[in-house]
Parts: structure tokens; sequence; C-alpha cells
């Protein structure tokens, strides 16, 4: 294995940032994308860590919780009613719209997401591995039946209509920043075994990732040229394993990001910069080029 670049070219936005990224495209014509919540804040989808890493907020539903406790599940749901009107209305942003042009384009190969908002898809993305699965399924956790979230939720509002209008502020993936006394609020049962927990076809923390979509996940990887990693601390190693991986192999990684990451001493190249705007004009420079090229 060789050694990672002891001194990656941390950069500031400027004209040489995005030369450098353009640059960086262009000599690697198969380009991985492994993207976490940072691409989507821009949607209006709450994020989990600031710029040096650290939690914003309480650490998210843990599996363990999720499935041991009654008290667990109905704060989860209850707020799940109120915030995931946020997930569910949020629209693909430049960002997205960016990235699925590079696709088209044929400069990505593909995007591994810890994202479940589904909104790479949405964008026009064709090949996005949804590394922690997608919010708007629900699945049985003893009988395997799965449903679409919407359906769950217009049973929940049913079973309980002072929580349909019930406002508090988003929070990351379909939460709420909402405090309140549970113990009343109703969580159906499945009604195909008759006794099974409802689940968000997602990974909680402290869940496992399916061997299925990890494996999907290294073979993107180890299929293309070099990594681009976008809005994503990587601090969970579910997404900085890819990182290592690519690392392991010799590929290079690029990062675009606000933060600091766990994969910092990895990047040879690490851009600064807002999302949207940088990749938006990332595309408009590749653009320009492909149109230059004598026919």
């Amino acid at each position: 294995m060789t050694a990672a670049p002891s001194a990656p070219a941390v950069l500031d936005e400027s004209e040489a940032d995005l030369e450098a990224l353009v640059e960086f495209v262009l000599r690697h014509p198969r380009l991985a994308i492994l993207g976490g919540a940072g691409i989507s804040t821009a949607s209006g989808i709450p994020d989990y860590r600031d710029d040096a890493g650290e939690w914003k907020r309480s650490p998210p539903m843990q599996h363990r919780q999720f499935m041991g406790s009654h008290a667990a599940r109905q704060r989860y749901w209850a707020r799940a009613l109120v915030g995931f009107r946020t997930l569910g209305e949020a629209r693909p942003n430049a960002a997205h719209l960016a990235l699925a042009r590079l696709e088209a384009l044929g400069h990505v190969r593909g995007v591994i997401t810890q994202n479940v908002d589904g909104l790479h898809q949405r964008a026009g993305s064709r090949r996005v591995i949804d590394l922690h699965g997608r919010a708007d399924r629900v699945r049985c956790m003893s009988c395997g039946a799965s449903r679409m979230r919407h359906a769950l939720h217009a049973e929940l509002e049913a079973l309980n209509p002072r929580w349909a209008t019930t406002g508090a502020a988003a929070a990351p993936d379909g939460d709420a920043d909402l405090e309140a006394d549970f113990s009343a609020f109703r969580v159906p049962d499945c009604s195909r075994c008759g006794d099974g927990i409802w689940k968000p076809d997602v990974v909680f923390f402290g869940d496992s990732v399916p061997s299925s979509v990890v494996e999907r996940a290294f073979a993107l990887v180890e299929e293309c040229d070099a990594l681009l990693v976008v809005g994503s601390s990587l601090m969970v190693y579910s997404g900085f394993r890819f990182a290592r991986a690519a690392a392991r192999h010799d590929k290079p990684i690029a990062c675009l990001n606000l933060g600091r990451t766990r994969a910092d001493a990895l990047y040879s190249l690490k851009v600064t910069a807002p999302l949207e705007t940088s990749l938006g004009a990332l595309v408009e420079r590749l653009e320009a080029r492909l149109s230059r090229r004598p026919a």
C-alpha cells in the first residue's frame, strides 16, 4: 500500500480551487462520488454535524433502543409525524442536479450516498447506492412486509389526530426537535403478521449496513479511477471505509466539503467551498471545454 499524501493541498474558495477540481475530474474519467448530508442541506434538510465534525444535537435514535423500547418507538413516530413533512417536501438542489449532470456527461460512474432522502434519484442520477437505506419506505421487523412510509403516516395520523397539526423545527432524516409527553401516542403493529414492529427501511446508528449494499459500494470504488467526497465529514465508519479502500488501492481522493472530515489525511485535493455553487461551476466549466473539442 502506498502511503497517503502527508500534506494534502487544502484550498480556499477561488478560481484556483475550481480549476484544480476541474483538472481532477478530467484526469480521472471514471469517478465515484461518496456523498453525505451536506449535499441535502440546501434542500432544507438539516445535517447532524458542524464544520468541526461534532454533533449539533443529541445523537439520533439507536437501533437497539428503537427495537427494545415501546416508549422509544412512540417518541420516534410522534416526532417523525411532524418532522417527516420537511423530508417529504424536499426537492433536489443544485448540488444534486450537478452530480446527475456529471454522470450524464460520462464523468461519474456512480454515487454512494449516506443520505436516505432519495434526492439523487429524483435529480436524475441513475446509479445510486443508498448506503443507509431509504426513508420513504418502512419494513416489518418480524415478517419482512414492506410498505410506503406515507401509508403508515396516514394510519398514524388517523390514530393520533392531534399530532397531525403539531409544529416543530425540522431535524435530520425526518425527525423533529420536539419534546412532549408521548405516552398516549398510538403506534400500530404490522397488519400482516399481527404484532411486528414497523421500522423505517434505513440503517439506524448501531445497526449494520446490509452486506449486499456494502459489496456494491466496494465494487464501485474498485472500478473507479478516483473518489470524490462531497458534503460528508465521514465521521461514521460506514462511509469512511470507502475512502480507506480507495487509498488502499492507490486511487486519488478529492474532497469538496465545508469542514473537517475524518479522511483529511487521505486527500490529494481538498476544496473548502459551498457545494451548490462549486458543483454547478464545475459542470459549466466541463461543458465549455467539451463544446470546444473538435468534431
